[in-house]
């Protein structure tokens, strides 16, 4: 058996990629034989320090024909419907598409040869199904819970998300406003640290972020490797996200979280969120029950009530701990299973 693979955003290293990564772990481990369409090979040694992965089995193609003479296709759609070829089709929705015309005669002919198509989050099948006129099936991404894990905690607030200012802003600007805040109101203990990959053309947002943080205990990590991921995640105490902040999540959806792999890799190392009130971050967060959803405002608020409150915060990160579980690979592989 044979499976064609697509992603045209490999080398953004993201939570789209990671997704397409353990789709090939699964079928990999299946016994498939399985092409994943790159112009490189280097990309694989990448992926694999990223993500944690081995994908040793796989071959990088230049091309899978979109999927023709192969028995599954899996594409990541950048938004398009492409004609797909091969005896099971599966098309992945990473993003919120609406506005670019997707219920099209034409579109709808591609469909018919769509089995499956799949979304990463309630709130990315909203917006899908209204555009396209389908009825997707929502699997979760799959976090790596069994690896990351509470270590020795510290007076650590953590956030971690790509620095960028384009499609999809995390707003550390935000994190490091509200942080000045906290530290003058009682908050002289604590660190903020913001790690995360740097996105092409931001360096000037890079220098602004540092220009801010000359005077507080703020560090920025650029582009940590998946062995200090999981250092960070396991010391953190509350994991912060301004992910969505100043967006009419209606009307942009793109520019919102979608789901939220970080915020979830944060909850398996019992790490306490407190993130921004919008996108996927409402079905991953019950308010108050295994973290916060905060509203504009009220970040260092409600990071003081934790920091305030030790048995408030060791039973939010407890219960965060908890859920996170119902995000575990083994359940991705199931649903994926459940397809094939």
């Amino acid at each position: 058996m044979k499976v064609a693979i697509y992603n045209p955003y490999l080398d953004t290293l993201g939570g789209g990629e990671r997704y397409t990564m353990a789709f090939a772990k699964v079928v990999t481990d299946a016994g498939y034989k399985v092409d994943v369409q790159w112009k490189s090979s280097t990309i694989r040694k990448k992926l694999e320090k990223r993500f944690g992965f081995n994908l040793n089995k796989i071959n990088i193609v230049r091309n899978i024909e979109r999927g023709d003479g192969y028995d599954i296709c899996f594409w990541l759609s950048d938004g398009s419907i492409p004609q797909l070829k091969a005896r099971k089709n599966f098309l992945h929705f990473q993003f919120p598409f609406s506005g670019v015309n997707g219920k099209s005669l034409l579109n709808r002919m591609k469909l018919y040869r769509i089995n499956e198509v799949i979304c990463n989050s309630h709130f990315t099948k909203r917006f899908i199904d209204n555009e396209y006129g389908v009825n997707s099936r929502v699997i979760y991404p799959p976090i790596d819970v069994s690896n990351i894990k509470p270590r020795k905690k510290e007076n650590v607030i953590l956030s971690v998300g790509r620095f960028s200012q384009l499609t999809q802003a995390k707003r550390q600007d935000v994190l490091i406003s509200s942080f000045e805040r906290l530290y003058v109101r009682g908050g002289k203990k604590w660190r903020l640290i913001l790690a995360g990959g740097i996105e092409v053309g931001a360096d000037k947002y890079l220098k602004k972020l540092k220009n801010m943080i000359i005077d507080y205990p703020i560090e920025i990590i650029e582009s940590p490797d998946y062995k200090k991921l999981l250092s960070l995640y396991g010391k953190a105490k509350i994991f912060w996200s301004a992910s969505g902040y100043g967006i009419d999540e209606e009307k942009e959806p793109l520019k919102v979280e979608h789901f939220g792999i970080a915020v979830v890799e944060a909850m398996a190392a019992g790490s306490v969120p407190v993130v921004f009130d919008a996108g996927g971050h409402k079905e991953v967060i019950r308010d108050d029950k295994n973290g916060y959803l905060w509203k504009k405002g009220q970040l260092a608020k409600l990071t003081e009530v934790l920091i305030r409150n030790k048995e408030k915060l060791r039973l939010l990160a407890d219960r965060a701990h908890e859920d996170s579980k119902k995000y575990s690979y083994e359940q991705f592989k199931k649903s994926v299973e459940d397809i094939l």
